[in-house]
């Protein structure tokens, strides 16, 4: 399992294999296409091996294409998928949208972030399956290539790699719009209204739940502003993480934009190795208007868990914005994992105009 730059002069009993979409004719038609509603193994194999890389890149003629798609993982047997998300938000990316951006498990490449790439690694011990589901209602084209390695025997003391898609949209923000002259734009009376106090987390937006021994890893976050408060600001809202059942989240945060590694209202958008604003909306006259997407990967900084987590964030200080947030979770852990929720049909995941 050794990898990056310190163990590449490392030998290891492995075999380099990959699965793609490649022409088997021997033609260039390197894609493989799928009708509205087909679902297809893009990766089916046996035995003990780990994932490496994952690209992709998919063409059609519908809007928010990558929100239609939607790629599942499964390891070592099992019928609950450890990997479920739209195809762009496993990728980094939200709103059905590519952007070119870098960082260290995941990054959009030109042209125009179109060549989605992978580096998480994913170990198996008795077999690797991902599929992918056009739910789009026009038939739609994917190139890919899965690079893995296979093993002779399955690697001890690793756990499965998991993702998993949420939206909320739109979040239940307490605050009433029409107060805004009610309370003539004071940011500091809203803060100590009665309601602008969160000491419990409840209400939050949820990234992620989960229950067995592992750690979390990042996710993405996007957060879709649609409705004009007293401070539409929403990066005032707390990040606040549960370990192990505690009533009360033992790493708790100042902001969101602090959680992902930013300060003061960020409007320039920035990709580094573990975190980033990738895209960012807003306007002079309306400064966190429209569509905004984030990261935070905790590839040196892992949070550990043995019995369960949570991973929550407020939307907006104490949760008073009403906004559409979605996200996508990685995480690693011991099977079995919590089944996931639902995932939304398509119409549900589609952005806001």
């Amino acid at each position: 399992m050794t990898n990056g730059l310190h163990g590449l002069a490392v030998l290891r009993d492995a075999r380099s294999r990959r699965s793609s979409s490649y022409d088997h004719t021997g033609g260039n038609e390197d894609f493989v296409q799928f009708a509205p509603g087909e679902t297809k193994d893009v990766l089916k194999v046996r035995g003990a091996g780990c994932i490496r890389h994952i690209w992709m890149t998919a063409a059609g003629g519908e809007e928010a294409l990558l929100r239609r798609w939607v790629i599942r993982m499964y390891w070592d047997g099992e019928t609950s998928p450890s990997v479920e998300a739209p195809l762009g938000d496993l990728f980094g990316m939200g709103f059905g949208i590519t952007r070119n951006f870098v960082s260290a498990p995941l990054q959009m490449s030109p042209a125009d972030g179109l060549g989605m790439n992978c580096w998480f690694p994913m170990p198996f011990s008795d077999g690797a399956v991902i599929t992918m589901t056009n739910e789009g209602d026009l038939p739609n084209s994917l190139y890919y290539y899965v690079d893995y390695e296979e093993y002779g025997r399955p690697v001890e003391d690793v756990a499965n790699f998991h993702a998993q898609w949420r939206r909320e949209n739109p979040t239940d923000g307490w605050m009433d719009p029409l107060r805004r002259e009610e309370l003539q734009g004071d940011v500091w009376k809203v803060w100590k209204l009665p309601e602008a106090m969160n000491p419990t987390g409840e209400g939050n937006y949820v990234i992620l739940e989960a229950e067995g021994r592992g750690h979390y890893v990042g996710c993405n976050l996007h957060i879709d502003v649609f409705e004009r408060q007293v401070n539409d600001w929403y990066g005032e809202g707390d990040d606040m993480i549960f370990v192990d059942g505690e009533p009360f989240p033992s790493i708790h945060g100042t902001g969101t934009e602090d959680y992902f590694c930013m300060a003061y209202c960020p409007r320039t958008e920035y990709s580094a190795p573990y975190h980033g604003l990738i895209l960012y909306s807003g306007t002079p006259e309306w400064p966190w208007a429209g569509k905004n997407s984030m990261y935070r990967y905790h590839i040196e900084d892992p949070i550990h868990f043995r019995k369960s987590i949570k991973v929550t964030i407020e939307h907006g200080h104490a949760n008073k914005l009403s906004n559409d947030y979605s996200s996508t979770a990685y995480w690693y852990q011991l099977e079995p994992h919590k089944p996931f929720p639902p995932l939304p049909g398509v119409k549900l995941r589609l952005p806001r105009a």
